[in-house]
């Protein structure tokens, strides 16, 4: 099975065991199913953290955060940095919450328990190590913004990779390579010089989630949607909910090639 994630050492395991009741706020998730925390280094070596908004069914599924789609165009964004393994991805919102619910979860992200416990949290992932912070989307931009520990680093907000505005997505992302790039270096077996993204999302823009970042056990082809990419008709996810959804079911579908 090769390299693998063991799970969260201790300061770690012991604060996620903390995480605030969202029970209160459950008309807003799918709650039946559970946090997921995180994704990548918790040992203090990320020089990049990578702050979004929610985990999906794709998440819940690998129990890391950004795997899906999503996750495989933020690798993506890792890669052109040269970063292989030297990242931390976390969520504003432990749950996976309902997109239309988006502008309507300002109280939950400002919950004195939810805000001390997200910037707790936070605090943890900043190490001596730590460059700078992507924001991507507006609910990460408000939880990172009601972090006081950005002092001193360069925080970078650009839209989520979820976003239908392809050139907004383009332009923001490209700019925040531009920028990255000088910041943050590499890891030894990374390339930062590869191209940037140019006019439409490739599926070179991709990059397949590695091994090091899921539990052991996990099939090879999840965090890896190429080929569905590729189908016909497309299919962006291994994971998806049922229509209409009963907010308790996962449809999980193992490639068919």
């Amino acid at each position: 099975m090769g390299e693998y994630d063991a799970g969260p050492p201790q300061p770690f395991n012991d604060h996620f065991d903390q995480l605030p009741d969202y029970a209160p706020f459950r008309t807003h998730f799918w709650f039946d199913w559970g946090p997921v925390l995180y994704r990548g280094r918790l040992d203090g070596t990320a020089r990049l953290l990578c702050v979004a908004s929610d985990p999906g069914p794709t998440e819940r599924i690998a129990g890391r955060t950004l795997v899906g789609d999503a996750g495989q165009r933020v690798q993506g964004f890792l890669t052109k940095l040269g970063l292989t393994r030297s990242y931390l991805c976390l969520n504003a919102f432990a749950y996976a919450l309902y997109p239309s619910h988006g502008f309507s979860v300002g109280p939950v992200l400002n919950d004195p328990d939810q805000l001390a416990w997200r910037n707790g949290l936070f605090d943890l992932a900043r190490t001596p190590s730590l460059a700078a912070v992507v924001a991507f989307g507006r609910l990460a931009r408000d939880a990172v913004d009601l972090w006081p520990g950005t002092a001193g680093l360069t925080v970078v907000e650009v839209v989520h990779p979820s976003s239908r505005d392809s050139a907004r997505l383009l332009s923001e992302w490209h700019a925040a390579i531009d920028l990255l790039r000088p910041l943050v270096s590499p890891d030894p077996d990374g390339d930062n010089t590869g191209p940037n993204y140019g006019a439409k999302f490739l599926e070179r823009d991709y990059a397949p989630i590695p091994r090091r970042d899921l539990p052991y056990g996990m099939p090879a082809w999840l965090g890896d949607d190429a080929s569905g990419r590729g189908a016909t008709p497309r299919r962006r996810n291994s994971v998806s909910r049922p229509n209409p959804d009963d907010r308790h079911t996962l449809i999980w579908r193992a490639p068919t090639t």
